[in-house]
């Protein structure tokens, strides 16, 4: 039987057949030997092949070709990596300017890696309804950012059912596409499902008043059906580290240092020190954002010294 991974838990995994049926399944011990270096060698998104055991259990024997997946390093240092989700449309990105703050670092390592995927992201920034003056001009700096390098941008009040744009967030969600949401614990990814769904779909948590950070109210990652696609939520993370990224091929993940490497004079340059560097130059005069550049060196430097690989 082939099956689809609508939820992960501490023991196995939830499988959603093709009439609707759910069954809790087991993963097979041997795909921890077959070279898989991730916490998780099955993830929510994956089509899979079940078998049903003499007693009764459902085991997971065979993980169907992936078209694509979304990975970060793991907190856990004894394995390599974590994937958030497999054979998804898109990513949303749900972050904060404050309440909790989501760093650009964290923005930019989450860009990236659905550059080096190749799935379309798009960045949700919430709670705009709480924010002050100092902090409405820092929103506005960003969306122009990101929307300048031509990411989708929506800035909403998630908590609000009449939010012009929680409405276009969901009719761009319902779509018909497999969405993964994500994003720091705290930023209101369960409030904006109960939103969007008009129910009650998870719990929401409070914000930590000692240290502005959010806590983890979502446990294992989850699909939730719509009529033809899935919104997949996922435990909020802490940071975004990267994983199999080439020092070569890191720029080719920053769309605007991407189109100006060309003009640097070597066809190698990693943009540090290298003499006739345009990316520099560009940072320089601020046609290419500082945050985005550092970010970048950033990655460029887990590449180096194999943090996360």
């Amino acid at each position: 039987m082939i099956g689809l991974v609508t939820k992960t838990t501490g023991n196995g995994c939830i499988v959603r057949l093709d009439l609707g049926e759910e069954r809790e399944c087991y993963i097979k011990g041997n795909f921890r030997i077959k070279g898989i270096r991730t916490t998780n060698p099955v993830a929510v998104g994956d089509y899979v092949k079940i078998e049903e055991k003499s007693d009764g259990t459902n085991w997971i024997v065979a993980i169907q070709p992936r078209k694509n997946y979304i990975i970060r390093k793991s907190t856990n240092l004894s394995k390599e990596a974590h994937i958030l989700a497999a054979n998804i449309d898109q990513v949303a990105l749900l972050v904060t300017i404050n309440h909790p703050s989501t760093s650009t670092t964290f923005i930019d390592r989450f860009l990236a890696t659905s550059e080096a995927y190749a799935v379309p992201a798009i960045l949700i920034f919430n709670k705009i309804d709480i924010l002050s003056a100092d902090e409405k001009v820092v929103l506005e700096n960003l969306m122009e950012l990101y929307a300048n390098l031509h990411y989708e941008v929506y800035a909403i009040q998630a908590n609000d059912t009449c939010d012009a744009y929680v409405q276009e967030l969901k009719r761009k969600i319902f779509d018909g596409k497999v969405t993964l949401l994500s994003g720091n614990s705290g930023v209101g990814k369960s409030t904006l499902l109960n939103t969007l769904f008009g129910k009650q779909m998870t719990r929401t948590g409070e914000i930590s008043s000692s240290n502005n950070k959010g806590v983890h109210t979502t446990t294992f990652s989850e699909m939730y059906p719509l009529k033809d696609g899935y919104v997949i939520d996922t435990p909020g993370i802490k940071g975004f580290g990267s994983v199999d990224m080439n020092e070569d091929e890191v720029d080719h993940y920053f769309r605007e240092i991407f189109a100006l490497s060309h003009n640097c004079k070597y066809d190698d340059c990693k943009h540090l020190e290298e003499p006739g560097c345009a990316v520099r130059e560009a940072v320089e005069n601020q046609i290419i954002a500082k945050s985005r550049f550092d970010s970048y060196l950033s990655i460029l430097g887990d590449c180096k010294e194999s943090k996360y690989r």
